[in-house]
């Protein structure tokens, strides 16, 4: 009997790549996980999510950082993966601001030796995490991949619009057939401590104001990780094909190479204070808010139009705020230890 091929699982020990693997692992699907364990947030939660992984017998795990060329090289020698869901990256668009470099090691240099490992040892299909931020200035909502985003407002976004055109780049000269994922504020159990729902939980419990830019007067397309791992296999089981393209056809998001782009949302924007009050719901804690004016590299409002996935992959997500938030609440209480019995006595010895 033949050896499943690895799949090729960047950023493994992230929130996204985490339940991917996990995913494919419960499919009886070998991962070969990498992921450099930087201290951008907690590392102890990024090991946590790997001991979850561990026990699985098909998982193996490789603490690289991609940035480094030869190291890279290694890994794709000896895997020979034909299948890579590229997912490691440095997130975040505030913090591109205070730390411009880690952007360019992480999400330019590393995807560069990414495409160089596919291109060299013929894999199938490369997936990889482009960003909602990608459509920057752009006021047109929903985004659909058929808009212009050449006018991004944060590095973040910059450096995943290079991720696109450089993978356009290695389809249309080495015939890599390449998926980019516009991904729109995942969120769900062992969710990422920098994003807002983690941050705003971890605030309440503890009695601290939560920060609501704009002064609240945002929308986001909170999209719950189990619908995302959900478009994301079905994308990877199906890579693009190349094919003649009309000549009046001038969508950025497909052309003759083997390469597309899709968003990946719950298409359905939530205002920044409905999901402030689910999150309050699910806690049975009242907030306590700081309005500020919106930051540097922010945009008001996010919608995916995800009608292109959907008609390709059958894309269609399932999970309201209603059902994702108690989830993470749930876990959140679990993992950091907050009982039934002492949550409340948790929450008053932080305000007292």
């Amino acid at each position: 009997m033949q050896i499943p091929t690895p799949i090729l699982v960047t950023g493994a020990a992230g929130f996204i790549g985490f339940h991917v693997s996990q995913a494919l692992l419960a499919q009886g699907q070998p991962v070969v996980g990498v992921d450099n364990l930087n201290d951008y947030y907690d590392v102890g939660l990024k090991q946590a999510r790997l001991d979850e992984l561990r026990p699985a017998p098909n998982f193996t795990f490789h603490k690289l950082d991609l940035a480094d060329r030869s190291a890279t090289e290694q890994l794709f020698a000896h895997h020979q993966p034909q299948q890579v869901i590229h997912l490691a990256a440095q997130p975040g668009v505030r913090y591109s601001l205070e730390n411009p470099h880690a952007y360019v090691d992480s999400n330019l240099v590393a995807f560069m030796n990414i495409l160089e490992g596919c291109r060299h040892y013929g894999v199938e299909h490369l997936v990889y995490a482009s960003s909602s931020s990608v459509y920057g200035a752009n006021r047109t909502l929903p985004f659909a991949v058929e808009h212009n985003v050449d006018h991004p407002v944060s590095l973040y976004a910059a450096t995943k619009k290079a991720n696109e055109l450089m993978a356009h780049t290695y389809s249309h000269l080495y015939g890599i057939p390449t998926t980019g994922l516009r991904f729109f504020t995942v969120y769900g159990p062992w969710g990422r401590p920098d994003m807002a729902l983690f941050k705003f939980t971890k605030a309440i419990v503890e009695g601290k104001p939560i920060p609501l830019y704009n002064y609240g007067k945002m929308e986001r397309d909170f999209t719950y990780i189990d619908d995302i791992v959900d478009g994301v296999i079905r994308v990877l089981i199906q890579p693009p094909q190349p094919a003649a393209v009309p000549e009046d056809d001038t969508s950025p998001a497909f052309g003759s190479a083997p390469y597309q782009i899709f968003n990946i949302g719950n298409n359905c924007p939530v205002p920044l204070l409905v999901f402030v009050e689910t999150l309050e719901a699910a806690l049975g804690i009242t907030a306590h808010k700081q309005f500020l004016p919106m930051q540097p590299g922010d945009v008001p409002a996010t919608y995916a139009d995800i009608s292109a996935l959907t008609k390709a992959v059958g894309f269609q997500p399932r999970t309201t705020i209603e059902a994702g938030i108690p989830r993470f609440v749930a876990w959140y209480r679990s993992y950091y230890g907050l009982s039934s019995e002492n949550y409340a006595s948790h929450f008053k010895a932080k305000v007292a």
